[in-house]
């Protein structure tokens, strides 16, 4: 999945040290908002790894595409979500203009309603003779 924003807050980094295998880790949460439409998105996501960390190199204020995987797990019988990014990319200068243009075009094949082609003059079967051979279409 993928999600496109401005990056507004980047929280401070958790890390610690796996009890499972001994190794040290560290996280990041980050909240991205997309302001497409009316009502604007948000999103937190984390970045686990401090490699991933030093890659991405997110700041505050960068549009981005995160593109993300969504997992739930429980804990003491409460279920919490959790995004997590594997990759981002650095959003285009107007990539959201584009997006919104094919919105305003149709894209249905029939013409937009002030330029519907004219309709055809309506014929009255009823007044046709009852012929099973003679048939309308």
């Amino acid at each position: 999945m993928e999600f496109t924003g401005r990056i507004i807050q980047a929280l401070e980094p958790r890390s610690g040290v796996s009890n499972r295998t001994g190794n040290p880790w560290k996280m990041q949460d980050f909240v991205i908002e997309e302001s497409m439409g009316q009502y604007p998105r948000r999103m937190v996501f984390n970045v686990f790894g401090e490699d991933n960390l030093n890659r991405f190199n997110i700041q505050v204020g960068q549009e981005l595409t995160v593109s993300f995987d969504i997992n739930a797990r429980e804990y003491n019988g409460r279920w919490y979500n959790d995004v997590r990014v594997w990759n981002v990319i650095p959003a285009t200068p107007g990539a959201a203009q584009p997006a919104a243009q094919p919105a305003a075009q149709p894209t249905a094949p029939f013409p937009p309603a002030e330029q519907a082609a004219p309709q055809p003059a309506q014929t009255n079967f009823e007044s046709a003779p009852d012929d099973s051979s003679d048939l309308p279409f």
